[in-house]
């Protein structure tokens, strides 16, 4: 099938419908590049119809310490004292850059989730 871009949810709805019938395809067969296609398609028209909200990076982290059993305590080797962490926690002070990047290695996060912090 020729696929073009992808323009109302009509189009979209038939792309995704064969997407799912592609998935999975062998690789290197025709029916892996078509999927790779209609990936990409499909991307791009979600990307203009659906952004994703922004998510904050304190909501991030509170949600992976409760769901790995964390406690504050359990964050002072990566952030500091417990009183760094607490006024982290609490929104009175910034996230560094140093702690973003060991709080996205320690709880396996894309860095974006840091780029929007207020």
């Amino acid at each position: 099938m020729n696929w073009k871009v992808i323009k109302t949810e009509e189009e979209h709805k038939i792309a995704v419908k064969r997407a799912m019938e592609l998935f999975h395809a062998e690789p290197d067969t025709i029916e892996d590049d078509e999927l790779g296609v209609l990936l990409v398609l499909i991307k791009d028209f979600e990307d203009k119809h659906y952004p994703m909200p922004e998510l904050d990076a304190l909501d991030v982290i509170k949600w992976k310490m409760q769901e790995m059993g964390l406690k504050a305590k359990d964050l002072e080797p990566i952030i500091g004292s417990k009183g760094h962490v607490s006024a982290v926690l609490s929104g009175k002070r910034e996230i560094t850059l140093k702690m973003a990047q060991k709080l996205k290695n320690y709880f396996n996060i894309p860095a974006e989730v840091f780029l929007h912090t207020t």
